[in-house]
């Protein structure tokens, strides 16, 4: 079955290449499609397209397949070529020509820029959840190990005393950064582009507005032909949010990967939390965190993958957008995983206690010896030529005390005040709203 059926036969591979992966990733968005076509057929009976006792018997017949949907009781059959066609055969077996008239004022190209968009909505929201799982825990291990000195690097050579209160509390501020990408992405998501049709608009009196309401939807996309526009450049400011989280995640691998080196010995993990090697009995391998970094490594390119294949399209719909999917849906299971082994992992971390007493650290402190110096009126290039020279004929002698007390510093982390930056962009989110009118839209209260 396909909705631009004209009685003849298409020929057998042009179909297998058209409808490519559609089915199989489909499938991922069938719970979305069944949402938006019963917003649409209120929508259709407020304006006189549907009878009451017809948006009755569809919108029973679609809550009854969403639920099938929900219990992994749906499929897209072989023949049929997408969600949309399978959904709309569904209700043509069960009601007839009632189920015919769903598809009246759209089109498949505004059909599924509003599944892509619930479902978009639906994913970041999971994500954000689970950033802020990761972030609490970064929170809670950083003040757990404010006091624990560790050596800092730069050019990845020994630098100035740092410590796990701030290495932790980086990645966590970092995830603050991120979430503002997702903040945006989830505006750029949230605007109902249904009633667009196939990207010029509709002769039927639409009420769009109502469509946007039912659905949660913050706002319009106003324009129609902005509407079909919009695809591609959604999933584009996505995944330009899933790739900066992925370098978050990737740069916390990487250092933590370096950190289990047993030439460094910073960190560890609980033995059942690695693996091993299949001819080494000692090895504790950090897979981990290797796959980490390698998935969140390639969700980088993610952002440059969508632009690569719709940076020289016109405006209107193109089937190019149809191969998006295979990028994005990978993307966010991909992700999500990342998020709940990393945060898993971090939950279980040693922290060694004792990295600065060994003496290959001592010029950690040169800084501080030339601080103090200062302190004592000593300006500061003759300081720093002085603790030079101490350090080149071996006379540099440390005290191993830190004293930082400025914002953001060893000894004043200032995580209360990072928590309440990504307390302030949590808000902004109202995921409460649309969950309430997907539960409404569910509802046969009419």
């Amino acid at each position: 079955m396909k909705l631009w059926d004209k009685g003849f036969e298409v020929n057998r591979l042009v179909e297998q290449f058209t409808v490519g992966k559609d089915r199989e990733l489909d499938i991922f968005l069938a719970e979305v499609d069944i949402l938006g076509t019963l917003a649409h057929i209120r929508m259709l009976e407020s304006i006189g397209l549907l009878g009451k006792n017809e948006l009755k018997l569809l919108s029973i017949e679609l809550i009854e397949i969403y639920k099938q949907i929900g219990k992994s009781g749906f499929v897209i059959e072989e023949g049929i070529e997408d969600v949309h066609s399978q959904v709309e055969l569904l209700l043509t077996q069960k009601l007839g020509d009632i189920g015919k008239k769903v598809h009246s004022g759209r089109s498949r190209n505004d059909q599924i820029l509003v599944d892509l968009k619930l479902f978009s909505r639906f994913q970041i929201s999971e994500i954000v959840g689970l950033i802020k799982l990761l972030f609490d825990t970064l929170q809670n291990q950083s003040e757990k190990h404010k006091n624990v000195l560790m050596p800092g690097y730069t050019h990845m050579q020994l630098a100035m005393p740092s410590s796990f209160g701030l290495w932790f509390g980086a990645y966590a501020e970092s995830l603050v950064d991120d979430l503002i990408l997702f903040e945006a992405a989830y505006k750029i998501t949230n605007q109902n582009p249904l009633g667009s049709a196939a990207g010029y608009g509709s002769s039927f009196p639409l009420n769009r507005m109502m469509t946007t309401e039912l659905l949660g939807f913050d706002t319009l996309n106003y324009n129609v032909v902005y509407a079909q526009m919009g695809r591609g450049k959604t999933e584009k400011t996505i995944a330009f949010a899933l790739s900066s989280l992925g370098a978050t995640l990737a740069k916390m691998a990487m250092d933590i990967c370096l950190f289990m080196n047993q030439n460094f010995g910073f960190v560890g993990f609980p033995d059942e939390l690695t693996t091993g090697s299949s001819i080494m009995p000692h090895k504790k391998n950090p897979d981990v965190f290797e796959l980490i970094r390698g998935k969140c490594n390639k969700l980088q390119a993610l952002p440059n993958e969508i632009a690569i294949m719709t940076t020289n399209l016109t405006s209107g719909y193109h089937r190019d957008f149809q191969l998006l999917k295979e990028c994005l849906f990978p993307a966010f299971d991909d992700i999500k995983a990342c998020i709940v082994l990393a945060n898993m992992m971090l939950q279980k971390i040693k922290v060694n206690d004792h990295i600065l007493d060994d003496d290959k650290y001592l010029f950690l402190f040169s800084v501080e010896e030339v601080n103090n110096e200062v302190f004592e009126g000593m300006p500061f290039r003759d300081a720093y030529k002085k603790v030079a020279e101490d350090i080149k004929s071996g006379k540099f002698k440390p005290d191993k005390k830190v004293n930082h007390t400025h914002e953001g510093s060893i000894g004043n982390l200032c995580n209360a005040e990072i928590a309440e930056k990504m307390n302030k962009i949590l808000s902004s989110f109202h995921f409460g709203k649309t969950e309430k009118a997907i539960e409404d839209l569910l509802k046969l209260n009419y």
